[in-house]
Order: structure tokens, then sequence, then C-alpha cells
């Protein structure tokens, strides 16, 4: 059951949500946050440390949703890679990205375009290096589990693997692609994305 404290969180949460999305994070000031969301400037604080803090919390929904599919795709107890043959497998991803578009779609537009001058104007490039990090880490248990694929693919191409899909995210928010049409755009990249893995493991 909600308490008031959590109201007033969320108010917080949808009233700093929106004023990012239409100012960057410079743009907002902690007392344009009160009065857009009726909450008192000093009562604020009693809920996020300051401004930084407080856009965190804003696109967590959308960091939290990138940790998952990487964790999830090459984690500990990611997918096997010889799904990547498997009937389905592009569909799969298609459903992935474009649901993970539509559910986050404002906050992505915050997190990689309006982020300038807090402490995740930089989360791009840390996530890259995550998951290059982590897609090697991942690689290397592949060569053990299945000798017969060419699971040694370079450091430098799998980063830029991980950065092609920061740039569709990033075409699709500023060339504003429809909702409606996001699904084709996504299963577009995914079909020659998957095509590439597909030839580089075979190698």
């Amino acid at each position: 059951m909600q308490t008031p404290k959590d109201y007033i969180r969320q108010d917080l949460l949808r009233a700093a949500g929106d004023l990012f999305y239409e100012k960057g994070y410079l743009g907002v000031s902690m007392r344009a946050v009160a009065a857009r969301s009726g909450v008192g400037l000093s009562n604020i604080y009693n809920y996020f440390k300051g401004k930084d803090e407080l856009f965190r919390a804003v696109v967590a929904p959308a960091t939290r949703g990138l940790e998952r599919m990487l964790d999830e795709h090459y984690g500990n107890g990611g997918r096997d890679i010889t799904d990547v043959w498997s009937d389905g497998f592009n569909d799969f991803l298609v459903n992935e990205y474009a649901g993970y578009i539509s559910r986050h779609r404002r906050l992505l537009a915050i997190l990689l375009l309006k982020a300038r001058g807090s402490s995740l104007a930089g989360y791009k490039a840390d996530f890259t290096r995550r998951a290059a990090d982590t897609v090697k880490a991942y690689l290397e248990a592949v060569k053990r589990r299945h000798p017969q694929l060419r699971a040694d693919v370079s450091y430098f191409s799998i980063q830029v693997h991980s950065v092609w899909i920061f740039s569709m995210f990033e075409d699709i928010l500023m060339r504003d692609v429809s909702p409606d049409d996001v699904p084709r755009v996504v299963g577009e990249y995914i079909a020659i994305e998957v095509s590439a893995w597909r030839e580089l493991l075979r190698m």
C-alpha cells in the first residue's frame, strides 16, 4: 500500500522527468522541480540529496532495463550462443529491443540526449565498456563449451557492436521514428547484426 511519501516521491519523479525531457539536466533547477511538482523546495531534499540523485532516479527504469538485457543475454545465466541459429531468435531480439524502446522512450531520450552535466553524461561509454567486457568473458566461455565455433572475436569488434546498439537508439530518438515504425527499423538492424555474428562465429 502506497504511503503519502510514496505519492510525493512519484510526483517529484514525474515533474523532474518532464523538466529534464524539456530542458536537459543543465537547464533544470531544484526550484523549478519544486514549482512543477508542488512540493516545497526544502522538502525535496528529504527524498533526494540533490539534482544529480534525482536525475539518476528518473532514468533508473531505463538503465535497469539495459543492465537486465545485458545480463540475460551475456551474463552468467545468459542464452547459449547456438540460439543465434535457432528459429525465432531474430523475432525475440526485435521484440526485446522494440519493447524496451516503447516502454522507456522518454527516459532513454533523457539518458542519452539530455544528460550533459550529470554523473550519467558518460553512461553510453561506461555501459559500452562494461558490455564489451561482459561479452568478451561470455565468448571465452563459448570457446570452451563450443570449440567448433570461432569465438575469438576481437575486443574492438565487440565494442563496435555495443556502440552500434546505442547509435540505433539515438537515431530513433533524434529522427523521431514513429512508434509504429520502430519494430521495422529494429528488425532491419537486428537482421544485419545477427547475420554478422553468425558469419563471424563460423569463420
